[in-house]
């Protein structure tokens, strides 16, 4: 049996449990603790009151001082869009040819379309405008519509293939599944392979898709397939492919067809954003 030590004068008295013969003695809290601890509780339930808190249904309690994060960051976005007024207006008024003749609002204009390009732009484009498949490359200088200055402005304040703007860039590939028949198509997609120097699977098919690229195609992509800005139809004769140029995916693309969408950005972005990033993407070094 465990021996239970004497209380000795002047302990204080215990909780009235045992462990093992150990006895716990009641001491209090220290008195600066519990203050601590009482003004915490005070000053979480005036936070609560003061400041969103809590969550309801759809929203959260506002608070009474009406304090929001959004509309501090709403307040700042303000401030900045009041400073920056005077250069935005106008970078919207100038000639967007002749703006890169005007350092200080070039640069202004780069800087600000940068800032664009990483909101709207990556998702599609990447980071870095390098693209990926479906999405074209904004480095290079090949274009589907133009790579001027202008023709990217117009690219990106209207779309491409959209519904919601009329004067979207609009070009459609037929689907020539329904047109040719398997034999022929790969026979083409054979001859489009020597097009941008590449080695076909069959050269004997390739010979005969000649003929059938000049009845079908050469009317968009040209006779030496280097296509036609006009009509958004790509250059096939160089090694930049928007889906792939090996032999399966060519067979895929004359198959079924491709209709990439762009989202008309003038009903998004104010005028002068449009022409930030559009001089943005022209000094990327793929800009003609």
């Amino acid at each position: 049996m465990t021996k239970v030590p004497p209380k000795q004068d002047g302990d204080p008295d215990t909780t009235g449990h045992t462990w093992d013969g150990i006895e716990e003695f009641d001491n209090p809290m220290p008195r600066w603790w519990l203050w601590t601890f009482y003004i915490t509780i005070i000053w979480a339930v005036a936070y609560t009151i003061a400041y969103p808190a809590w969550p309801l249904v759809s929203s959260a309690t506002a608070g009474i001082l009406g304090y929001s994060t959004r509309g501090e960051v709403i307040s700042d976005i303000a401030a900045v869009e009041e400073a920056n007024a005077g250069i935005n207006t106008q970078l919207a008024e100038a000639e967007i040819t002749e703006i890169s003749l005007n350092p200080e609002l070039n640069s202004y204009a780069v800087s600000a379309g940068a800032a664009v390009y990483r909101t709207w732009c990556t998702q599609c484009h990447g980071s870095g405008a390098g693209g990926a498949v479906g999405y074209p490359n904004l480095l290079d200088n090949d274009w589907l519509w133009g790579g001027s200055v202008e023709a990217i402005y117009s690219t990106v304040a209207h779309g491409i293939r959209n519904e919601e703007d009329p004067d979207a860039r609009y070009s459609e590939m037929p689907v020539f599944g329904d047109i040719l028949e398997e034999e022929e198509i790969a026979q083409v997609a054979n001859y489009v392979m020597t097009l941008s120097g590449g080695t076909p699977v069959d050269a004997a098919a390739s010979q005969a898709g000649e003929a059938i690229y000049a009845d079908n195609c050469s009317a968009c992509h040209g006779d030496n397939g280097l296509g036609n800005n006009d009509l958004g139809a790509p250059n096939i004769a160089d090694q930049i492919w928007l889906y792939g140029g090996d032999y399966d995916t060519l067979v895929e693309t004359v198959t079924y067809s491709r209709y990439g969408v762009m989202p008309p950005w003038q009903q998004r972005l104010s005028e002068a954003e449009l022409r930030a990033v559009s001089l943005y993407v022209h000094q990327l070094g793929g800009g003609e």
